[in-house]
């Protein structure tokens, strides 16, 4: 489709690409060959190599650490190789820049949306590339928004569209908008602000963004991690449908479920190297697992024996009106209980209505036999609470504060005087929790934002074990991260409990809640609808009362 062609229709409706036909040889869209990257002394790929064939969904796995985000950064144009090459159709293309790789037709949609909140989600799409109408005609509609989308592979990577001066045509935006939504099967309002979308939207207005690119290769880091399983499977039927139109999609993900699913191949890699790159037909997850880390599926849940002792936090009849209402449970030193239910269901709200950020309606919550004071974290930490937020980016850290400042803002009045905090006090204490929960990191000094997920989740959970609680509540605590830092956050909630911590972990993961808890709660629609003992916990047990399938059970 040529650059000037004026009909070629608003940018949701690109020449469509089809796969190829079965037992056909499928030509790469994209390659890497042979690929090094360092940083510093740093080997972060090591002869990594990659397909990424048309029509066809291609997952990449590995643990933190791995070398996945310095490749889907090669992909994007952010980092350029220090050896090997990038191939786009067969010949070799060298990015300068992120915009080398959009105008390629290479679309990265991230794990956190990257959206203007106070921007329509038409105006979040076309950003950059919003067309003009000039002073003396009106072009027809879209024709401005065609031409930043529908351009040869050597018109997008050197000349990017610039649109003319003059008023924006928001009705040519919105029917693009519109079009490229209806080809995604939904059908959000394009001048609805981003701010009030849910996660999924979210995801979604991205996709659209890709495809007004024309994206040839759309690569998917972490998208499903915030979503609900119908949001999940809405997603999913979109990506089956740009599969269908023959867009290669490179997906990870470390719910090993989804991997299975969605894609057709594999490409796993560890320290930095290609371990494997095989079809999923015929593999495991168990398999999958020890290509990852070289570990058994079964080590991911390393439950310990423990002497479960007195009830360490009471909560009885708590209620927020309109969130959840009613809800009762004891957690005693030595257990781990799990709080599981849908996403919606009032789990996390619980959590914080007992730690004290948000005021519950009705209700009490004991800590160590004592009443806790409602409405203040503060009462909560001196009574011996602890909480590690679902979300470690936004709540859990500073991200431009240095890892062993954050690690100690729950202790600032023990680590100085006077209103000024000894640094040696500060780094001393972090260190000490860096060896204890086996922190990886270049320096303490460092911010908190360049250490990976689970490392991030690593400091959280050390800034609030420093200050020695009875009670520790974990919303979410292994989400996003690889398998085999999981595995550690693992280890570590099962020996706290073992050494008399009373532990509180909510978690959307069933294979996470049945390895690992002691008893499980669930709720539905803001009510505690089971208890179920872990013996008699199943799969089937937890989803019927997640779904409201089932009665309220209480198991003695």
């Amino acid at each position: 489709m040529n650059e000037s062609d004026p009909g070629a229709g608003p940018a949701g409706a690109p020449e469509t690409r089809k796969p190829p036909e079965p037992g056909a040889p499928a030509e790469p869209v994209l390659a890497l060959r042979d690929v090094h990257k360092s940083f510093a002394a740093v080997r972060a790929l090591r002869g990594v190599s990659l397909e990424l064939l048309p029509g066809e969904a291609h997952a990449l796995a590995g643990e933190n650490g791995a070398g996945k985000s310095t490749l889907i950064k090669i992909l994007a144009g952010v980092h350029r190789p220090d050896a090997g090459e990038l191939l786009l159709d067969g010949r070799p293309v060298v990015f300068h820049g992120p915009a080398d790789a959009r105008h390629a037709g290479i679309a990265v949609i991230h794990q956190e949306p990257t959206l203007f909140p106070d921007l329509s989600v038409a105006e979040n799409i076309f950003m950059g590339r919003l067309p003009r109408v000039s002073r003396h005609s009106r072009p027809s509609r879209a024709s401005h928004i065609s031409r930043a989308s529908h351009t040869s592979h050597e018109s997008r990577t050197s000349r990017p569209f610039r649109p003319a001066l003059g008023r924006i045509d928001r009705a040519a935006v919105r029917d693009a908008t519109a079009s490229l939504m209806r080809r995604l099967g939904v059908e959000p309002d394009p001048d609805r602000p981003a701010r009030g979308l849910s996660i999924a939207d979210q995801q979604i207005v991205e996709i659209a963004k890709a495809l007004s690119f024309d994206a040839r290769v759309l690569v998917m880091d972490e998208p499903t991690a915030a979503l609900t399983g119908t949001e999940t499977a809405r997603l999913f039927g979109v990506v089956e449908s740009l599969r269908a139109e023959g867009t290669a999609v490179l997906f990870i993900s470390h719910r090993l479920r989804e991997i299975f699913e969605l894609c057709r191949r594999v490409t796993v890699l560890r320290d930095g190297q290609r371990v494997s790159s095989e079809p999923l037909a015929g593999l495991t997850e168990d398999d999958l697992v020890h290509r990852m880390v070289g570990r058994e599926l079964g080590d991911l849940y390393p439950k310990q024996p423990a002497d479960v002792g007195e009830t360490a936090l009471s909560v009885r009849r708590l209620t927020r009106e309109g969130v959840f209402r009613d809800v009762s449970f004891d957690v005693r030193r030595g257990e781990i209980v799990a709080l599981a239910g849908l996403v919606g269901a009032g789990r996390s709200e619980v959590a914080r209505a007992v730690f004290g950020i948000d005021r519950p309606d009705a209700g009490e919550v004991r800590v160590n036999g004592r009443p806790l004071r409602a409405g203040s974290p503060a009462a909560a930490m001196a009574a011996g609470l602890a909480l590690v937020p679902e979300d470690r980016r936004r709540q859990g850290l500073v991200m431009d504060l240095s890892i062993e400042r954050n690690i100690g803002l729950t202790g600032l009045g023990r680590l100085g005087g006077a209103g000024l905090v000894r640094r040696s006090l500060e780094r001393g204490r972090a260190a000490d929790w860096a060896v204890r929960l086996r922190l990886r990191y270049g320096r303490l000094s460092d911010p908190a934002g360049v250490l990976s997920g689970g490392n991030q989740q690593k400091v959280v959970l050390a800034k609030w074990l420093a200050t020695g609680p009875s009670v520790l509540v974990v919303d979410e605590p292994t989400r996003g991260i690889d398998v085999g830092t999981k595995a550690e956050v693992h280890r570590l909630l099962s020996s706290l409990a073992a050494d008399g911590l009373a532990v509180l972990m909510i978690s959307s993961d069933l294979p996470e809640v049945l390895g690992m808890a002691d008893r499980v709660l669930v709720m539905h629609e803001g009510w505690l609808t089971a208890e179920i003992p872990r013996e008699r916990a199943t799969e089937t047990a937890v989803m019927a009362a997640a779904t409201g399938l089932a009665g309220k059970e209480r198991a003695a």
